[in-house]
């Protein structure tokens, strides 16, 4: 009897942690709050995470400077982030039927969901970290133009969270944190003396290639789309409207300067391997 009581006790827990997560944490008008706070504090934890593990696992780390040990930490939460949201870009834009499906109700430029919701706003989260850390270390983690840039996104992508506007155009420049992994092998490989093994080479020509596709030839075809649904972008608030011209913008004339510098780079590094 006692075991058939518990048995039937299980369920009515589980129904109610089921009732909290979906009528509190995850109900439509607390998901921006939940979400952007919930990816603070993965931050958080992931940076200490990052840092145990880096001390028993990686004897360079041990060996770096307390900056260099901080710089290594973020960019392991940096590289987790990428993953997790150009993965959800993707599946946003190219698989889900959220922005493709001509038969849901709504033009695409208003369309969201409580998924898609909490994706971005647990980019925001990260965006927020990420920013307050390299000002808290400026200018040891990146000078004037990262914060130009973690700003831009910020803004755009907390928009997109709390209005529900232009959430498949975030989702297609967010798909340029594909190049972010890559970026960040190649500062741990410098870091650890690996400066003119074969990796850093691989890696170079990588960043170049993946830069080319997901930073240049991607928001060539986010403005053609936005040319093409021009008249349901009109239907945007006209700070979201701003918002999808100037954003992508700025950003894409950044991406242009930097991969002259990758280009220039990878040049060189060829050139020397002959």
């Amino acid at each position: 009897m006692a075991l058939s009581r518990k048995a039937l006790s299980m369920p009515t827990y589980h129904n109610q942690a089921e009732l909290l997560l979906k009528n509190y944490l995850f109900s439509d008008p607390i998901i921006p709050y939940t979400s952007v706070l919930g990816g603070v504090v993965a931050c958080k934890v992931l940076y200490d995470f990052v840092k145990l593990i880096s001390t028993f696992y990686f004897r360079s780390y041990n060996g770096l400077t307390k900056i260099e040990r901080m710089e290594w930490n973020n960019r392991g939460i940096s590289t987790l982030h990428a993953i997790f949201i150009s993965i959800m870009s993707l599946y946003f834009v190219f698989w889900s039927d959220l922005f493709s499906d001509p038969r849901l109700p709504g033009v695409i430029t208003l369309r969201s969901s409580g998924l898609s919701t909490f994706t971005l706003g647990v980019s925001v989260g990260y965006f927020l970290s990420d920013l307050a850390m390299i000002c808290w270390l400026y200018p040891s983690l990146g000078g004037l133009e990262y914060i130009v840039h973690h700003s831009l996104s910020g803004i755009a992508v907390a928009y997109s969270v709390f209005t529900g506007e232009g959430q498949l155009y975030t989702f297609m420049v967010l798909i340029s944190e594909l190049t972010t992994p890559e970026i960040n092998m190649r500062w741990y490989l410098d870091i650890s003396g690996l400066k003119k093994s074969n990796a850093y080479l691989i890696n170079g020509v990588v960043i170049f290639f993946g830069w080319l596709v997901a930073r240049i030839l991607l928001f060539g075809y986010m403005f053609h789309h936005v040319y093409i649904h021009y008249g349901q972008v009109l239907q945007m608030h006209i700070f979201g409207y701003f918002l999808v011209f100037v954003v992508p913008l700025v950003l894409g004339i950044m991406n242009l300067i930097w991969f002259g510098k990758i280009f220039k780079g990878v040049m060189k590094m060829l050139r020397k391997k002959q």
